[in-house]
């Protein structure tokens, strides 16, 4: 099999998603089973895998050790200096949790937002990869309390409103849509604790996957150790949706394609 194609991704724009499983093969038997995926080592290490759809990257999956913080899907964003970006995260009263730190032929770094939304970010090459095209999620959304708050921190952070070429910035009446060339790749939506549907979710950046059925995709998650519940459908969305638990405690949605 081709290694997947690499690029140098927008700075501001999303770029990966990842998660950190305390056990990567149960992980991977799981994402198998409901997700479909097949899975390629990477250029980091055995402790790092790429899932594959159709032949394309989806996502990556990585090993901490069952010690470590809570397992957790993670975007990250591309950046043009790491070091950069984590002296911005600082100065702006969030909290860089890793990094930077070298990995492969970039750097990378995880982060904390003011309201404890963790997030990555990216200095280098990547595989060819973008929100809501091809294999990638569908959707990258950020559950949170006050939308147009952490529109302004990450704008800082990430030079978005930033011409010429980066992503741009739409206020709405509830919620905050980031685009790219006129292609939405985030939306920032208010209201993460006092409307969400589950209690015990907190503000926190959530990875929607298309899928071709997502109660089927659901069921499936229940039946491998995991819990699913309804998503409400998102505004002129009449869409089945579920929002899914993997063993780890790891929250993302699936939602029909």
């Amino acid at each position: 099999m081709p290694s997947p194609e690499r690029i140098m991704p927008v700075a501001g724009a999303p770029c990966w998603v990842n998660l950190m499983a305390h056990d990567l093969h149960a992980a991977q038997a799981f994402y198998t089973e409901v997700m479909g995926w097949e899975f390629r080592d990477s250029s980091l290490g055995s402790s790092f895998s790429v899932a594959m759809a159709h032949g394309e990257p989806v996502a990556g999956i990585g090993c901490c050790s069952p010690a470590g913080p809570p397992a957790v899907w993670t975007p990250y964003f591309a950046v043009r200096d790491a070091d950069e970006t984590a002296a911005r995260i600082r100065e702006r009263g969030a909290t860089p949790a890793i990094g930077p730190l070298k990995l492969g032929a970039g750097r990378a770094g995880i982060a904390a937002d003011r309201d404890g939304a963790m997030f990555g970010f990216w200095e280098g090459p990547a595989l060819a990869w973008s929100v809501g095209r091809g294999s990638a999620p569908a959707r990258l959304d950020l559950q949170t309390r006050h939308a147009f708050e952490a529109a302004i921190f990450y704008a800082e952070v990430f030079d978005w409103a930033q011409p010429p070429g980066g992503c741009t910035v739409d206020y709405a009446q509830d919620h905050v849509v980031i685009q790219l060339a006129g292609h939405t790749v985030a939306t920032l939506r208010g209201g993460g604790i006092e409307t969400a549907p589950d209690p015990k979710i907190r503000p926190r950046w959530i990875v929607d996957f298309h899928v071709q059925d997502s109660k089927k995709a659901a069921a499936a998650a229940v039946d491998a150790g995991g819990d699913s519940s309804t998503m409400p459908s998102l505004a002129g969305s009449a869409k089945d949706a579920f929002i899914i638990r993997d063993p780890d405690g790891a929250l993302f949605t699936v939602s029909d394609a």
